[in-house]
């Protein structure tokens, strides 16, 4: 099953993040991304409302956590309030009955690569024996990240998956094509996911620097990298997957993705 829409409220729609599960529905999405970027603000009375919304709609949610997070820092009073950033998002997650909590991992900072890897594999074993502990439903996402200084590509992700219990890739394609200078083979990265019953990923346009590679600024789905060749290898390999838009118009290019699908046979089921 194929089921995509926006990260956020959609950008056509005015009003909480319950407005915006109907406002999906509407559409004909059939995903929604929770947004705790700038911080979790949300309580869990109030989580469990918009988890009421989505199991009403049949929308099913993620969760996106801070951005303020680095789990590889040299100051451990960052990694600690780090840690507490996803904790809280994983147990809002749990009340609305989210999938999946997406994290940006952290940055390598003057570790080397592997000291990196080992300090946030730790870190993440820690996460998941809480997750264990409180019995939370949501799974510890782990996305790949798009800037070189930024742990987070789709190898590191993948071995800490197969480590460590709760833990998921989230592939954003779009982050892959921009670490790798504007280039990204969509059968080689799925490929390396085969053990995966379901993916959740992020896809997005990236805006092209002046050197000639690309930025971590999210563009609209008339840009870099296309979709259709990944709608078509999704679409042969018969995968279950969720997309989330992060375009600047999130739900707009969602429709856009769907109608894609739908060019190349594929049928939403409503």
């Amino acid at each position: 099953m194929i089921k995509l829409g926006p990260a956020g409220i959609p950008s056509r729609c005015e009003g909480s993040s319950i407005d915006g599960i109907f406002f999906v529905k509407k559409e004909g999405l059939q995903a929604m991304e929770i947004q705790f970027v700038r911080g979790v603000h949300m309580k869990n009375d109030m989580a469990m409302k918009v988890g009421e919304a989505a199991k009403q709609t049949g929308i099913e949610l993620s969760v996106h956590a801070p951005y303020f997070i680095n789990l590889a820092s040299h100051d451990k009073k960052i990694i600690k309030e780090s840690k507490q950033r996803i904790i809280d998002s994983l147990e809002r997650a749990h009340y609305m009955g989210a999938k999946i909590v997406v994290v940006h991992p952290g940055y390598y900072g003057e570790h080397s690569k592997e000291e990196a890897h080992k300090i946030i594999l730790e870190n993440c074993q820690e996460i998941s024996d809480i997750i264990s502990k409180n019995k939370w439903t949501p799974l510890f996402g782990l996305e790949t990240t798009a800037k070189e200084r930024q742990y987070g590509t789709i190898d590191e992700i993948n071995d800490i998956c197969k480590k460590v219990k709760h833990c998921a890739p989230v592939i954003d394609f779009a982050h892959l094509f921009a670490k790798q200078g504007g280039q990204i083979d969509y059968a080689e990265v799925l490929d390396k996911l085969k053990q995966y019953k379901h993916l959740h990923c992020h896809f997005s346009n990236m805006k092209k620097n002046q050197k000639g590679g690309y930025s971590d600024i999210h563009m609209v789905l008339d840009h870099s990298p296309p979709f259709e060749p990944l709608a078509k290898e999704i679409i042969k390999r018969k995968l279950d997957v969720t997309i989330i838009s992060e375009t600047p118009i999130t739900d707009v290019d969602s429709l856009k993705m769907k109608k894609i699908f739908e060019k190349l046979g594929y049928k939403f089921i409503s």
